[in-house]
């Protein structure tokens, strides 16, 4: 661990692990309040690409984060010779892919996935102001905080657009990715956008709406985009619902629902409490 790092935050046990390292609990010596840090291993970046997406990470997420209550918040940033440290919120609430993979909670009950969805909308609205597409929304990456509150993780894949800048590139996790992503040809933030359609989806029938039993046979399935709403998944679910669905999951992504139009989809207007999107960009 950075000697830095080991300065200001008492390391705790491990809490997770993913591809390119580990994450933490720890505590900040100074105010004895909890945090979670990921610590990457620069050791098991595999190439250039690999290495920007680890550097730039804290970059994006504080752009994505200010003043963005649903994002989860950068709170320092430590690199030695071997990882880059990065401390940020705990979230102890679990993640969505839990709440969706387990008999138990899936599906989902309309009202709780409306009010999820708002939140994740609220997150997106705000990062696609300010020019940032997250580019691997799934499950995993949507967090809750001991308060139950939405909180949007993992920005090592996003990145910056407008002004000129393109999004290129196959990034993302298959089931979750959009079509115009596969397609070798640039692509904007509405991406994100499918992604959430998707999730949205399995929330309130418990699978997903491209299946494959490998990567390529769902690329296969997400490219042909035959979206149905079978009536043993979604018997009981509104009208309204399965729009908006159809509106974030659609294949021409210039008729695809912005975030904005999302938030304003009068399934969420109906069920959600949401604010208004001016009040957080």
């Amino acid at each position: 661990m950075s000697e830095g790092l080991r300065k200001d935050y008492r390391i705790a046990e491990e809490i997770g692990r993913g591809r390119f390292g580990a994450v933490f609990r720890c505590y900040s010596l100074e105010t004895g309040e909890a945090f979670a840090v990921k610590s990457v291993d620069k050791s098991v970046l595999a190439d250039s690409v690999d290495r920007d997406c680890a550097e730039r990470e804290a970059k994006i997420t504080q752009i994505a984060a200010a003043g963005n209550p649903h994002v989860v918040q950068i709170h320092g940033v430590y690199e030695d010779e071997n990882e880059i440290h990065l401390v940020m919120d705990l979230c102890e609430g679990g993640d969505l892919f839990d709440r969706v993979s387990t008999a138990e909670s899936a599906p989902m009950e309309e009202e709780e996935a409306a009010d999820v969805m708002a939140a994740i909308m609220e997150a997106l609205a705000v990062c696609h102001s300010r020019g940032v597409a997250h580019r691997d929304l799934k499950p995993d990456n949507v967090l809750f905080d001991g308060d139950g509150r939405v909180r949007l993780a993992d920005f090592g894949s996003a990145e910056c657009f407008g002004d000129g800048i393109a999004m290129r590139g196959v990034v993302g996790t298959p089931y979750y990715v959009a079509p115009e992503v596969l397609s070798e040809r640039e692509y904007g933030e509405k991406v994100d956008v499918w992604s959430a359609g998707v999730m949205l989806y399995i929330m309130l029938s418990g699978m997903p709406p491209f299946y494959g039993e490998t990567v390529p046979e769902i690329f296969e399935a997400v490219l042909r985009g035959n979206l149905r709403f079978p009536t043993r998944l979604f018997g009981r679910v509104s009208p309204s619902a399965k729009d908006l669905i159809r509106r974030m999951i659609s294949m021409d992504a210039s008729r695809r629902f912005s975030a904005e139009q999302v938030l304003r989809h009068p399934w969420i207007t109906s069920r959600a409490g949401t604010r208004c999107v001016a009040d957080l960009t």
